[in-house]
């Protein structure tokens, strides 16, 4: 099936969801499809993550029976079931407002504006009113719905030999542990939640308690573990699959779809089983083997005057062997650290991301991102840096003597005098204000890291993390290669550095990525902001 067959497919997918979705529902940022708009819409969209969000009005949840899309006819076949994969994925990145905002904003990287919302206002503020869309869980349990139907349809499907065993696998794992992500941010977001795996007709239903119990942290987890660890399937896509590498011209799909290992590493690691997350973290690492040894792996930066001057993801200066150069500082989407954030998809590229998610320009929606951060364009500045993060990094001294963490610049600008969040912005062109391409950042190398540093640190292997976070193994355990290194011991390192994962900074590599609420820096911490999460009573 070729591309333009794949995107009719997709949109058919997508109206059947909404569909269902909306045959009683009042809420929630998606309104129906109407295939009669199809012929409009078509020869711009791609099938590509972007949800298909039309304005909302009565018609539009008027579905006549004659477009009316049965189950039995979207799930014929594998391209099918790609469709349905992809149509998931779109629903889930209608929640990537909430997931950064909810992340950010309720701990201490970001900060309101003046221009901010109400709602807004009331998440910083740690007290939400009723009706606060930020804080209302429904469209999670809106994808969760769709994830239950489909993995229904799927076993149906297998059943009926109308895909392979493996195609099966690959795609049932796939729908199951992006389920099992929006639980895990359910519980640290609101504490108690129902956990429903079987489908169910309309979010509504889930308010009686009868039954769907609610569910709290630490019982999820084990749930949640228990499901991944079952899953016939857990390495990512084979790159022959269908689903790899379909282009819309400006990306493709290949980082589209959630790493079940790294996902299943950090249920063990909020468990508190911190072998058991280090082997999965350890696993992705080693994925790339002896051909692929940089896969992952976080490098050095290329200096000027030799063939791949720059070509690399660091801090890196202009002037080769001299970081005296205060202006000489690499800015560029395609060169150095800034780059992580809009660089193409090329081989650094995926040396870095193991998930990311795409907004697309010519579809709906477009990145959210912009009218939240940028105080020019059609941006409504709404959100900002907050004081504490840009201390954080202005505090710091580099090794060339300058006194700030550079990624600090490079994540934040200051604009006609206001300071504003950029990482969401590098691609937006105020030559086209209201094209606002963009990204949801989701899961870099970075995190990979610093993950399995905490999981070594709190396994014992205190000495094997340091050397993982500052100078690397040849230089912490090699006599031979530094003589001045190899030296520490567990009974040198602090009690801090031995128990408290603060010591590896764990913000300051992703920023404003939307993790910040993920990254307590232990599990007592963890289960207390669970505990005392969004209240959605009101």
């Amino acid at each position: 099936m070729d591309n333009n067959n794949r995107i009719k497919l997709y949109f058919m997918k997508q109206a059947y969801f909404n569909q269902k979705n909306n045959s009683s529902r009042v809420f929630g940022p998606f309104p129906s499809f109407n295939m009669k708009l199809y012929r409009y819409i078509y020869p711009i969209a791609m099938i590509l993550l972007t949800v298909l969000t039309l304005n909302s009005c009565k018609k539009t949840f008027d579905i006549e029976p004659k477009d009316s899309i049965e189950a039995s006819k979207m799930y014929r076949n594998v391209k099918d079931a790609d469709a349905a994969v992809l149509g998931v994925y779109s629903k889930f990145l209608g929640i990537a407002t909430q997931y950064v905002v909810l992340n950010e904003l309720r701990a201490d990287l970001m900060d309101v504006t003046n221009s901010a919302s109400d709602y807004l206002k009331e998440i910083n503020n740690h007290s939400v009113s009723s009706g606060n869309p930020y804080a209302d869980p429904k469209p999670f349990y809106e994808v969760i719905l769709n994830c239950n139907d489909v993995l229904k349809n799927f076993t149906i499907m297998r059943d009926e030999l109308k895909f392979t065993q493996d195609e099966y696998y690959q795609r049932y794992s796939d729908i199951a542990a992006l389920r099992s992500w929006i639980y895990l941010q359910l519980a640290i977001q609101y504490g108690t939640v129902p956990y429903v795996i079987q489908p169910f007709e309309k979010v509504s239903d889930l308010k009686d308690e009868s039954k769907y119990p609610k569910v709290e942290l630490n019982a999820m987890i084990d749930s949640l573990i228990n499901c991944m660890q079952a899953l016939p399937y857990k390495e990512d896509y084979p790159v022959t699959a269908t689903l790899m590498g379909i282009s819309s011209g400006n990306y493709t799909t290949t980082p589209f779809f959630i790493n079940k290992r790294i996902l299943l590493g950090d249920l063990y690691l909020w468990k508190g089983n911190y072998l058991q997350a280090a082997s999965n973290y350890k696993a992705v690492l080693d994925v790339g083997g002896a051909i692929d040894f940089d896969t992952y792996r976080i490098e050095g930066a290329q200096v000027g005057g030799i063939a791949t001057a720059y070509q690399d993801l660091s801090i890196n200066y202009t002037m080769r062997y001299n970081w005296s150069d205060i202006y000489g500082l690499i800015n560029s989407n395609t060169l150095g650290w800034r780059s992580i954030f809009a660089r193409p998809q090329d081989k650094l590229y995926y040396n870095e991301w193991l998930w990311q998610l795409f907004f697309d320009s010519n579809t709906q929606p477009n990145s959210p991102f912009v009218e939240l951060f940028a105080n020019y364009g059609a941006g409504k500045y709404e959100l900002k840096p907050s004081q504490q993060a840009m201390d954080n990094w202005n505090s710091q001294v580099q090794n060339n003597g300058f006194p700030y963490d550079a990624r600090g610049q490079l994540s934040y600008s200051t604009s006609s005098g206001q300071p504003v969040i950029m990482k969401y912005l590098y691609e937006y062109d105020l030559l086209y204000p209201y094209k606002k391409p963009g990204r949801l950042f989701l899961y870099r190398t970075a995190g990979l890291h610093l993950h399995y540093m905490e999981a070594a640190n709190r396994d014992n292997m205190c000495k094997l993390a340091l050397a993982l976070l500052n100078t690397g193994i040849r230089h912490e355990f090699s006599v031979y290669w530094d003589d001045g290194q190899g030296q520490d011991t567990v009974a040198n390192i602090t009690e801090i550095q031995r128990t408290d994962g603060a010591v590896f900074n764990y913000s300051f590599p992703y920023n404003f990525d939307g993790r910040q609420a993920n990254e307590t820096f232990n599990y007592n911490s963890r289960i207390h902001s669970a505990k005392t999460g969004i209240d959605t009573t009101n």
